[in-house]
Formats: C-alpha cells, structure tokens, sequence
C-alpha cells in the first residue's frame, strides 16, 4: 500500500501512538519506514532584535533530544532498514519538505505533540502538515 512511511517523533504521548500505528503498517505492508524528530530553539523578540537563546535552554533542548533520539531508536531497532534523523527547523515544514525530498508516501503524526502555547496561536503542528502536504497524511489521536 504505501512502500515508505514517515513518522514524526517528539517523544509526547501523541507521537508514541503514531509510531506505534506506523510499526504496524511497517510490518504489515513491508514498507521501509523514516523516523524524524524537528528541533526548533526559541526565538526571544523585542522589537526589532533577537536575543540570544540563555545556554540553560539550549543545554535543556539538547539533553531532551538526545532522549527522544534514543527513545525513537529503540522502537525501530527491530526494523529492518528503519533510521531516525534529526532536523532543525520549523517542524511542519520541515516534515512536509522531508517527506518530498525522500519520496515518502504517507506521513504519520500524532494529533498534539509538545507544542504548548504555540498551538494556539499558530495552529499546531499536525495541522499545518495537513494543510500543507502533497501526500497523504495520518494523523493518530
């Protein structure tokens, strides 16, 4: 059915499910399977200036990262030919730009992530990807 799966990762409840169901179809369709996790430090604005990200948050995103890396690597470590790449970036563009440049058939998400307030006001993630994809896109609640 679909011969290769992107599955977004952030290590939230939502994202488990998603790669959870996209193990599933990994198994069941024999298709080559893409694990991503999108990184994206804040951004502090006053006016026209951008400040410097504080190292504690910077040490804080790093540390987190590597957790959600090794995490997505032991749920593929069974499948063959699975890998996990870490991006930075604005994280649904990053993934719908991902799934195009590696010809992936269906992205898998999972309906909230991490995002906190920023959902809110920007509309999250999984949305976005929805809106935007050129491929089809399964979103996991």
């Amino acid at each position: 059915m679909f011969s290769k799966i992107l599955v977004a990762f952030d290590g939230s409840d939502q994202s488990k499910k998603a790669m959870e169901f996209a193990l599933q179809l990994t198994k069941t369709y024999s298709s080559q399977l893409e694990v991503i996790h999108v990184y994206n430090y804040p951004r502090f604005i006053l006016g026209e200036a951008i400040l410097p990200v504080p190292s504690y948050l910077l040490k804080e995103q790093q540390d987190y990262t590597k957790l959600v890396l090794d995490e997505a690597n032991q749920w593929i470590e069974s499948v063959s030919g699975a890998k996990v790449t870490l991006l930075h970036g604005l994280p649904a563009k990053t993934i719908i730009d991902f799934a195009e440049e590696n010809n992936c058939e269906l992205i898998i998400i999972g309906s909230r992530g991490l995002g906190g307030i920023s959902e809110i006001v920007l509309g999250s993630v999984s949305h976005n990807v929805v809106q935007h994809s050129k491929i089809p896109v399964l979103i996991i609640k």
